[in-house]
């Protein structure tokens, strides 16, 4: 989001009538789900967040990790939950664009169970290798892989996930084959491409960032509209040849179905305040972050878009998860 669209809708916010309203709300701490392991980059993203929140809201937010099933288990705890604002969560891609597609059937849906209160943010997602990998640049591997059908495993962070599709993407537009091996959490799967058990994966920029820099892993493209400031030297996925791959993670703030708009709106304005705090912003640039600050409006808007973009891309994938 340009700087003067999040400072317009800063503004709106400030001004609403409800956002100074004092409902007693929030009088106990806060439960925010994390639907994927602690160490991550929804985790970090999610703490760092929260502390700042903090000061606007008056309580302590409290991270609960409940990851595995691509989100659905700490989906399901949020969706079940009572809508009176003591109930949040993380969500990206897998519970707002994906699972409708992957799953025949669901016990919640994205726009029926839940309550939209605002985005968090958008991070590209960057292919890559163990430094002893033979490939040294993308046409490398291309090539590599393309000699070895099935040979070549990559990791994800689990079935669904973000990184799972975009390398399903990949495979798609390369006519490629490689063998996919789930992990429980962006962590332990990027633990065993640094170690040479798995040696490749698409990793989010804010959990790949340091890890590249640090030369434990090398980035052979980045599946983003344009290079990322962070990494200047490795180039995109259509700078390759590699047409229509634009891959990113995206997330929000939501609640259960039926949260009040005078909470909702609580919870919009101090998620807008903390992601316009400097320490904020320079964490979330050092982790390669994009904030994606502004109304729920504009959140769900973005998460419908998704959604319907990725439709077609998983019915050519075939991938299914029952």
């Amino acid at each position: 989001m340009e700087r003067r669209t999040f400072l317009a809708a800063c503004a709106a916010t400030a001004a609403a009538p409800w956002a100074r309203a004092d409902t007693g709300y929030p009088s106990q701490p806060i439960r925010w789900v994390v639907p994927y392991p602690a160490g991550g980059g929804t985790d970090v993203l999610a703490r760092t967040v929260a502390e700042a929140m903090r000061g606007g809201l008056g309580q302590q937010i409290v991270v609960d990790n409940r990851p595995g099933a691509s989100t659905n288990i700490g989906s399901q705890i949020v969706a079940t939950a009572k809508p009176d604002g003591y109930t949040v969560m993380s969500a990206d891609n897998a519970l707002l664009a994906y699972n409708e597609h992957l799953y025949r059937r669901l016990p919640f849906h994205p726009d029926k169970d839940f309550t939209y209160i605002g985005g968090l943010s958008r991070f590209p997602l960057v292919l890559v290798v163990n430094p002893a990998f033979a490939a040294q640049t993308f046409q490398d591997f291309l090539a590599y892989v393309k000699a070895h059908p099935g040979q070549v495993n990559y990791a994800s962070p689990g079935n669904g996930s973000p990184h799972h599709l975009a390398m399903e993407l990949f495979k798609h537009r390369t006519q490629t084959f490689l063998t996919h091996i789930p992990y429980r959490g962006a962590a332990p799967a990027v633990q065993d491409v640094m170690g040479g058990q798995v040696p490749c994966m698409f990793l989010d920029l804010a959990a790949g960032l340091p890890v590249i820099q640090s030369g434990k892993v090398r980035a052979l493209a980045i599946g983003a509209a344009r290079r990322a400031a962070a990494l200047p030297h490795v180039p995109t996925l259509a700078e390759v040849g590699v047409a229509d791959a634009e891959v990113y993670a995206f997330q929000g703030l939501l609640g259960p179905a039926g949260l009040p708009p005078a909470i909702t709106a609580r919870l919009n304005a101090a998620l807008n305040q903390a992601l316009a705090a400097p320490e904020v912003v320079e964490r979330m640039r050092a982790f390669g972050m994009e904030p994606l600050a502004g109304t729920p409006e504009q959140f769900h808007a973005l998460a419908r878009a998704e959604a319907r973009r990725w439709g077609p891309v998983i019915a050519a994938t075939g991938v299914k998860l029952d």
